[in-house]
């Protein structure tokens, strides 16, 4: 029986000796995960985003297939998160294109509402999930503003905050108030909050200055307080550090809660039911706040680290590479975790019906991303369909429509990747790594089978 382990060891050792100390640091584009949603209504129900795609589990995490990107349809920009409706539909923005699926994840398109701009935020409101917003900026040429709608993410009208020349990266709904809305944007020159107590019908504007911090740049509304409708948190980049930026007045004044600043590349972060504790992810550590305090690194999760809290667990990322899980839970704060899946643990691509992007373009894929991840090729025995024997989706008992066949974003084409992080690491640099973590899991595939 498998017997999982939460501690780091020798391969983490290998890891920073194979990449080296830049490559290290950016190892968010390994094979991993990189973000997960539960459906709202639905906690048998995960979707994992990864470098890779996805990875959905319908039956509390007891099996996991892949969703391949190019099925998703979503170019160079993959999505930072996802919103699973309780209904079924998926949602996601990635920077680029606003992608819907209507069936579970077998099929996805581009909303073409949004193919003349760029989809950079999307927030559903608390307590009924077919109200979303949808922040834009696509460049400081163009108009950008928020969108809302009313039906799931079918139709969107357009707010009043429209701006030429502000790019809009990010928008949160309040929920202790959920007719609080804040979004962060910023121009050549300043960068803003917005807020809204109205559901977005009239705005006050803070222009944001940060005299203590040198250059100042990428600021990002994050979080907002479960209690307080004034309570909002953000982050903001200077120096190569990033700073969790706390306001407590409606994002009119921030404080610095990080002291010196976080030396890593900020993934999301999430705040408890009582406004408490703050935890915040990185690409290679996890940090706690209690009671307003200095946020603390803790021993686990590491490397590529995402948190996200449903209730009173939270569920956090991290590296197979480093402690040999995928995905855990914890229900202590964050103190000890619970493995939920590692990559080896997935077993093939996902089943959905004929006609579908994810039949007919992942099951071709999966025995090269088995190969690199260590995972069975053929767990059942027979070569992996993609589909179920009656060729119906899986979704929903009550049949969710499907959706359009998945698509390539709209627009001027992908979106450069970044040129810092994961993305800027030289390709010949993995080839070594690549070709020895299928023998790091078969190695520990043989170790866990020992009695």
């Amino acid at each position: 029986m498998k017997k999982p382990r939460i501690t780091g060891g020798w391969g983490a050792v290998a890891l920073a000796l194979l990449l080296g100390p830049g490559l290290a640091q950016a190892h968010a584009g390994l094979p991993e995960t990189s973000n997960v949603t539960l459906r709202r209504g639905h906690p048998e129900d995960f979707f994992v985003g990864a470098t890779f795609g996805a990875v959905i589990s319908r039956d509390s995490g007891q099996t996991w297939r892949w969703v391949c990107p190019d099925a998703m349809g979503y170019g160079g920009w993959r999505p930072e998160s996802f919103v699973w409706r309780e209904q079924g539909e998926l949602l996601a923005a990635t920077g680029n294109a606003l992608l819907r699926s209507k069936d579970g994840a077998c099929s996805w398109s581009a909303h073409p509402g949004f193919k003349d701009t760029w989809v950079t935020g999307l927030a559903v409101h608390p307590t009924d999930d077919a109200v979303l917003y949808a922040a834009t900026g696509r460049s400081t040429a163009a108009k950008n503003g928020l969108f809302r709608s009313d039906d799931g993410g079918e139709t969107w009208r357009a707010l009043p905050l429209q701006r030429e020349g502000i790019l809009f990266s990010s928008v949160r709904v309040s929920t202790a108030a959920p007719t609080t809305l804040y979004v962060s944007g910023s121009d050549a020159a300043r960068m803003y909050l917005f807020r809204s107590d109205d559901a977005g019908e009239t705005w006050e504007e803070a222009p944001q200055v940060f005299p203590a911090l040198v250059r100042p740049f990428d600021f990002v509304v994050t979080a907002t307080d479960p209690v307080d409708a004034l309570g909002v948190w953000a982050r903001v980049s200077a120096q190569g550090a990033t700073h969790i930026l706390h306001s407590t007045d409606g994002g009119r004044t921030f404080t610095d809660r990080s002291g010196s600043g976080i030396d890593d590349v900020f993934v999301n972060m999430d705040v408890s039911a009582d406004g408490g504790t703050a935890w915040v992810s990185t690409y290679n550590s996890f940090f706690r706040s209690r009671a307003g305090g200095a946020f603390d690194k803790l021993t686990l999760p590491t490397g590529n680290a995402c948190v996200t809290r449903v209730g009173e667990v939270i569920y956090g990322c991290g590296s197979p590479w480093l402690h040999d899980w995928s995905l855990a839970r914890s229900h202590d704060e964050g103190t000890t975790w619970e493995p939920l899946f590692s990559l080896e643990d997935i077993q093939g691509s996902h089943q959905c019906p004929a006609g579908t992007p994810v039949r007919e373009l992942c099951p071709s894929r999966w025995p090269q991303l088995a190969e690199t991840i260590g995972a069975p090729l053929y767990p059942d025995g027979i070569p992996d369909a993609g589909a179920s024997d009656a060729g119906t989706s899986p979704v929903d008992a009550g049949g969710v429509p499907p959706g359009d066949a998945g698509t390539s974003p709209d627009g001027d084409g992908p979106r450069t990747p970044p040129k810092s992080g994961c993305a800027a690491a030289p390709a010949n640099a993995l080839l070594p790594l690549l070709f020895l973590l299928p023998l790091w899991r078969r190695g520990r595939r043989r170790e866990d089978s020992r009695p």
